[in-house]
């Protein structure tokens, strides 16, 4: 059986991954099933550039083939931020969101539109095999709900569900999230190797 590293040491990001890919003949582990190395730059102006550095790295470290992702939030009020830089925007996932609100405190609700966009890239050592894409639509709430997820969202609501991302259960978060959308078409892009 082929090796599937997903390259992220963040314990819930790996087990999301995971979950999403679950029934494919490979045996998919993490970078913590690794010894550490430093962590590649992501200094990419696209969430597609970032994926593709981090895959590069992963399978170049493991000598496996790789999936990682870059994801982020794309505030339309905010001109694309945090975009690409989602994860650094703020220290923590309880500050980025407390950042994020506190920006848009004066824009009224029909103006806080925004989406999850995810990018899934596929390596093995030494060559990128192919990217996939994922996007969610949804707005940013007044204030945080929800205690399932992690990152933004508690402050993403998606209408047309009444409720905020951290306030699905797992199973329904991977079937409409941008995370799942791209790694369901990564998915299949593996199984044509």
């Amino acid at each position: 059986m082929k090796t599937l590293v997903i390259a992220t040491n963040n314990e819930d990001k790996g087990r999301e991954i995971a979950r999403i890919l679950t029934g494919m003949d490979y045996e998919v582990r993490t970078l913590r099933d690794y010894p550490p190395y430093p962590e590649p730059e992501e200094n990419a102006g696209s969430f597609a550039g970032n994926a593709q550095i981090k895959a590069l790295a992963a399978a170049n470290h493991t000598g496996s083939l790789a999936i990682a992702d870059d994801s982020g939030l794309v505030v339309d009020a905010l001109d694309g931020a945090p975009g690409v830089h989602s994860s650094r925007f703020a220290a923590n996932d309880e500050e980025r969101n407390k950042k994020v609100l506190e920006l848009l405190l004066n824009v009224p609700d029909d103006k806080r539109t925004a989406r999850f966009v995810a990018v899934a890239a596929i390596a093995e050592p030494g060559k990128i095999i192919g990217t996939t894409e994922g996007k969610v639509e949804g707005i940013i709430a007044r204030e945080p709900r929800g205690d399932n997820g992690f990152g933004y969202d508690p402050i993403f609501y998606i209408p047309e569900f009444g409720r905020t991302t951290a306030e699905m259960s797992a199973e329904e978060k991977d079937h409409i999230s941008h995370r799942g959308k791209a790694l369901r078409a990564a998915k299949e892009l593996l199984e044509k190797l």
